[in-house]
């Protein structure tokens, strides 16, 4: 699914004295290499303000507590993610009330947020899925009419664009993560939080560190949060290169779009979509077909990495049976666990491994096929 060494092999001798450089300034954590990258994302991503945190989950948890997010509150969010957005909500003791998707890019639909609205309501949480915005101004007009705050979920989206505008900077917080698998990882885990807010800044980096401020004298609890020094050294150099990377997963996409049409797959997987006045960042490639998992066993056997992003929605998962969810209320999320797959889209993927992949998708459809008429002879 991701080749992280040959990225590694590109930047070996930048990423070492990166690191050199720390470990002889024996400041580990904060201090001016995360200042540092909190300003570059800040402006890469259009905010005033970035905070570094310990991990997106981390970025999302720490925003809900600036919110003074709390029991007896709710705060909606999408059914189908990574489980880091819902659990944060349930872990402050809130209630997290889950929204149906959209079936072209997988988003939060807007049209299914406003009946989950009560008195208790107090956040929203979109998730730019894969790469790719939300209906950020459907979501603005309902949390305008109902005076909610907004906090974004772009663990996937750094540098994604909605009517140009970056992910991050529209919600009164914006959420990233590090993690190496994303299109900006580190070294282990690492998060951010960008804001316009100067007051809420300060909030968050006081939450941050255990809510001293100053030193040793606590007027709120917070939690270790912090960012370390040497993800902050790696990501920096990272950062350099992230436009180009950007790019070269947009040509991958393009590349399997003109492929799966080439080789006559369109009517046997869904593509994803790319919609108008957005910029897709390419996370993820997910594509959907109603035979995913013989295709990804399939693809196992052919050496081809793929990924089920997520076979289980929120509502259906064990931890949350205590919010007693409809499934009826939620059939594109369940529609979507079983049927979407994410293909290789990292920078370093080269135009005759894709065709090998979709050649490989065809194999199997012309076995299958096979196979089939076999059955009805």
């Amino acid at each position: 699914m991701l080749d992280l060494k040959a990225q590694y092999q590109n930047l070996k001798e930048e990423l070492g004295n990166a690191v050199i450089k720390v470990l002889e300034s024996q400041h580990f954590i904060l201090g001016p290499e995360v200042e540092a990258l909190e300003k570059e994302i800040g402006a890469y991503s259009q905010s005033k303000f970035g905070i570094g945190v310990s991990s997106g989950t981390d970025a999302l948890l720490v925003s809900l507590m600036a919110l003074d997010i709390k029991s007896g509150d709710e705060v909606i969010t999408t059914d189908y993610s990574f489980f880091a957005t819902a659990g944060v909500i349930a872990r402050l003791g809130a209630r997290p009330v889950f929204v149906d998707i959209e079936p072209e890019t997988y988003n939060l639909d807007p049209d299914q947020v406003e009946k989950k609205i009560t008195k208790k309501t107090r956040a929203l949480i979109p998730v730019h899925l894969y790469g790719q915005c939300a209906d950020m101004d459907s979501l603005f007009q309902i949390a305008q009419k109902y005076e909610l705050a907004i906090i974004e979920d772009a663990a996937q989206a750094l540098g994604a664009e909605y009517k140009k505008q970056r992910a991050g900077s529209m919600g009164i917080m914006g959420c990233f993560s590090f993690f190496p698998s994303k299109n900006l990882g580190g070294a282990g885990d690492g998060g951010m939080v960008v804001t316009h807010d100067a007051k809420i800044a300060e909030r968050l980096a006081i939450l941050r560190n255990h809510g001293a401020h100053p030193k040793y004298y606590h007027k709120i609890i917070g939690g270790n949060f912090r960012l370390d020094a040497l993800q902050a050294a790696i990501l920096r150099v990272k950062l350099k290169y992230l436009e180009a990377w950007t790019i070269k997963r947009q040509q991958n996409g393009e590349n399997y779009r003109k492929l799966f049409q080439d080789y006559g797959l369109t009517d046997r997987i869904k593509l994803p979509i790319e919609k108008k006045d957005q910029r897709h960042i390419y996370n993820q490639f997910v594509i959907a077909s109603e035979d995913r998992d013989r295709l990804k066993g399939f693809l196992v056997q052919k050496n081809i990495g793929t990924e089920i992003y997520y076979p289980v929605p929120f509502h259906a998962q064990q931890c949350f049976h205590y919010l007693r969810n409809d499934p009826k209320q939620f059939p594109q999320s369940i529609s979507a666990s079983k049927t979407t797959l994410a293909l290789p889209i990292y920078p370093e993927l080269t135009f005759d491994q894709q065709r090998y992949v979709v050649e490989m998708i065809q194999s199997f459809y012309q076995d299958f096929d096979r196979a089939i008429k076999r059955s009805e002879s």
